[in-house]
């Protein structure tokens, strides 16, 4: 995948993620760094189970993304909640 397609899917991904866990997003820039961490955060978990990792753009590796984003953002809010 091009350096794009991984920004344009860490941003979607991040932005979902961020959505569904606390309602609103962290900021474009956090959002984008939380993507692309979380898709190569869950390709790593998928591939642990025996699943294929993000492949390319496309819905499954979207899906991939969204769900290794939502477990760095669970761990993003649980260190900056109790850092504060």
């Amino acid at each position: 995948m091009s350096l794009l397609a991984w920004i344009l899917l860490g941003l979607v991904a991040g932005f979902i993620a961020s959505k569904i866990v606390s309602g609103t997003g962290q900021g474009m820039v956090v959002d984008i760094v939380l993507g692309i961490v979380g898709a190569l955060l869950g390709g790593w978990l998928f591939t642990g189970f025996g699943m294929a990792g993000v492949s390319g753009f496309n819905l499954y590796s979207l899906l991939v993304a969204v769900v290794g984003s939502i477990v760095l953002v669970v761990i993003y809010h649980a260190i900056f909640r109790a850092a504060h």
